[in-house]
Parts: structure tokens; C-alpha cells; sequence
């Protein structure tokens, strides 16, 4: 099942339940701007390469749509369409004036060095300059894309619209970016694990967690619980995974893939397979890397008592449907990983105000954010007696749908 299926089928399930006729459930989830692009350059080697761009525009009902650009081989239409609808629902559940919108560009960026990859970058501005902006829809980070890439966006975007570096957020912090975003996801992963946890009545000291995917959420959200007491039993990126049951030394692991690049052959560790990770016994286990990794194969076979998806659309519906057989809770992507779309809104709020936060006041209002929204999703899905995954659907696309009818069509 693709992504879009599985996000549609979510909105569905919770869009009956709320009672909304099927012209408005095909309005709400319609597309308003879909944009593919040739982007055509000049390589090192004198040849000219071929790239195809997106950038899906999906409701701006509660105000300018934001979400992150992706440089991945496998990146096309209906997954940027499938992420900007879970943006979509994903800023009206952190109740943030946004709506969604997502991008990407099919490259594999190992293959590009730095100057080719500047190029690229300033080459897909050149063709969407017109369709984003601070008022409009602002990209950030997402895979294959850094602080680098989004300043470099913003300095091609500047030469058509002069100054103004609300046009994009996760930039480096010398260049108007914000104290604090690039943890941001992660910091938010580790809040709401610890908040989930606490609802269960469940301690967090000693609790065994595994995280698959170790970037830059992984490795953050790996620190905040680490720090706060939690045992990281077993992590993997995409050359390798390794496992310590007796948890894994988080600071010197960070170090030691600053250094190799991969947890790959970390001391002190075992390697185990991809597929072996999931499976690890455990009581948290954070899915923090690509999409449907979790399948109704290996669903029946997971062993955690907690599932808190990091990364995006990370579990098929029908492996939702046997984790809520066994009783495993899941902390939907659309709430789980909603710390870096906050931070941005923070960033994008000090850019509009030419005014700096500091680190203090960023990580204080990104626990509130996130606190309140975990806790209106769970007082929802305890009154409706619905799981958390329905229950974020519910007031997300709830607010949505009033923003949508109150401003008229």
C-alpha cells in the first residue's frame, strides 16, 4: 500500500466518523497546486543532467502552507502529495497557522558534490520562485536536505524578491535561522515518549527503547532520552544496525558516527539485520527513518509495548490494525514528529519580526506546544474511545474543516 492510500485511508476512517459528506471530503482532501518541474543542469563533467521537481500545495485554509523539500532517488508525485496532506493535518493538530504542503526532487545526492548540489538547489528556485514565499508556502529540511540547502534557497529566492528570509526556515542560525530547530524533531519525539509513558504510569529510568534510523532526529531524540535515564538498547541507519541489551553509551555513539558515518561496527555493540531491529524486545521502539517499515508481515512479530513514529508514515494501516489487536499503542507521525514544523513556525515568526529568541524560550515553547496537543489528543481518543492515531485525524482534520467552511469557498 503507498503512502497516499495509507494517509487517505486515515482521513476516511476519521472523516466518517465526524459525519462529513463526500463532496467535502473530496474537497479537503483535493490538492490546490500540484507543480512538477524539469530541472536541467550542467555537471562538473560538462554533461547536462535531468532532474524532475515537485511541490504540492494541499489546503491553505489556516493560513501560508509549509513543509520540507526532499532529495531522494524514490521521491514522485503521489509521496510529496501524501506528505503535504499529513502536513496538512499535522500543523492543524499543533494548532499553528499553516497549512500543508510538501516537495522533493528525485536525486540521489550521494552521486552530487557540493557545487553540483548548490546548483540544483538554485536551478528548482529558479522554476518555483513564484509559487513560494513567507506569505505563500515555506520549505524547510526533510531527507537529503540540510541548513546548507534551505540557505541556499533563500539567497536564490532573495535575487528575484530581495530580502527576506521568512521564505524559508531550518537555515543556519547565521543567517537568520532559529536557536533550537535542528533538534527540534527529536526533542519533541523524546517529550511525547516520556508524556505517552507517564499516562501508562510506565518509568521511564530503565525503559528499553529502539530506535531505527539514527539522522537527525535518531540521534537527538536518542540524547533527550538517554539523558533523561532511558536505556537505547538497539539503533540502525541505512548501512547497518547494532544492539547492546545493556544500552548503548549514546554520547560516544554520536561521536562515533560523526566520525565513521554509520553506527556500522560500533564497539561495545552486536550487529543485527534490518528486519532483526524491529523486532527487538523492548518497551519503546521509535521508527525514525523512511516510511512503511512496518508491515502486516512482520507487525505480528514486533515486541515493543509502544510505538512513537518519528518518521513519516512509517506503519501500513493494515499493521495499524494488528498493533491495535495486541494492544500496542501508537503515537501517530502526524503528532510524534510535529516538533520540527513548531520550531520552523517559531523561526518563521522571529524572521516576520526581525526579533531573535533564545535557545530557553524556543525549547519552553516547544513543550507547550507539544504537551498541549498530546494532551488534547489524549483526553479526545479517551472520551471517544478511539485509538491516538484516529483521534489526532479527528481534531486535525476537525480544525480544518471549520477553517475551510467559515472562510467560505
Amino acid at each position: 500500500m503507498s503512502g497516499r492510500e495509507s494517509t487517505d485511508r486515515y482521513f476516511h476512517e476519521a472523516a466518517d466518523m465526524m459525519g462529513l459528506s463526500a463532496n467535502m471530503q473530496r474537497l479537503l482532501l483535493t490538492p490546490e497546486r500540484q507543480v512538477k518541474v524539469q530541472v536541467a543542469m550542467k555537471m562538473d563533467n560538462g554533461e547536462i543532467a535531468t532532474f524532475i521537481g515537485f511541490r504540492v500545495q494541499h489546503n491553505k485554509a489556516r493560513g501560508p502552507l509549509k513543509g520540507g523539500l526532499r532529495y531522494h532517488p524514490e521521491v514522485d508525485e503521489d509521496e510529496v502529495l501524501s506528505l503535504a496532506t499529513l502536513m496538512t493535518w499535522k500543523t492543524a493538530l499543533v494548532n499553528i497557522p499553516y497549512g500543508g504542503a510538501k516537495g522533493g526532487i528525485q536525486v540521489d545526492v550521494r552521486k552530487l558534490n557540493p557545487s553540483e548540489l548548490e546548483r540544483l538547489t538554485r536551478r528548482f528556485v529558479d522554476e518555483i520562485h513564484d509559487v513560494i514565499g513567507p506569505d505563500k508556502d515555506i520549505p524547510a529540511p526533510d531527507m537529503g536536505t540540510n541548513a546548507q540547502v534551505m540557505a541556499w534557497i533563500m539567497n536564490q529566492y532573495e535575487k528575484y524578491h530581495g530580502f527576506n528570509p521568512a521564505c524559508v526556515t531550518g537555515k543556519p542560525v547565521e543567517l537568520h535561522g532559529a536557536d533550537g530547530r535542528e533538534e527540534a524533531t527529536g526533542r519533541g519525539v523524546g517529550l511525547l515518549t516520556i508524556s505517552l509513558l507517564e499516562k501508562m504510569s510506565e518509568d521511564l529510568n530503565g525503559a528499553r527503547i529502539v530506535i531505527q534510523g539514527f539522522g537527525n532526529v535518531g540521534t537527538f531524540a536518542a540524547r533527550y532520552l538517554f539523558e533523561r535515564g532511558a536505556k537505547i538498547v538497539a539503533v540502525g541507519d541505512a548501512f547497518g544496525a547494532i544492539r547492546n541489551p545493556d544500552g548503548l553509551n549514546v554520547p560516544d555513539l554520536i561521536e562515533y558516527v560523526t566520525k565513521q558515518g554509520s553506527v556500522k561496527e560500533y564497539p561495545e555493540s552486536e550487529p543485527v539485520s534490518a528486519e532483526e531491529l524491529l523486532l527487538q524486545e523492548c518497551e519503546v521502539l521509535i521508527p525514525a527513518a523512511v516510511g512503511g517499515v512496518l508491515t502486516k508481515e512482520n507487525a505480528p512479530h514486533v515486541r515493543a509495548k509502544y510505538i512513537i513514529e518519528a518518521a513519516n508514515n512509517p506503519t501500513h494501516p493494515e499493521a495499524d490494525d494488528i498493533f491495535e489487536e495486541r494492544n500496542i499503542i501508537v503515537l501517530p507521525d502526524i503528532l510524534a514528529n510535529a516538533g520540527g514544523v513548531t520550531v520552523s513556525y517559531f523561526e518563521w515568526v522571529q524572521n516576520r519580526q526581525h526579533f531573535r529568541w533564545d535557545l530557553d524560550r524556543v525549547r519552553d515553547e516547544l513543550d507547550r506546544k507539544m504537551s498541549e496537543a498530546f494532551a488534547r489528543t489524549w483526553d479526545l481518543a479517551t472520551t471517544k474511545k478511539v485509538n491516538l492515531r484516529l483521534a489526532a485525524y479527528l481534531l486535525g482534520i476537525g480544525r480544518v474543516g471549520r477553517a475551510t467552511a467559515l472562510g467560505g469557498i
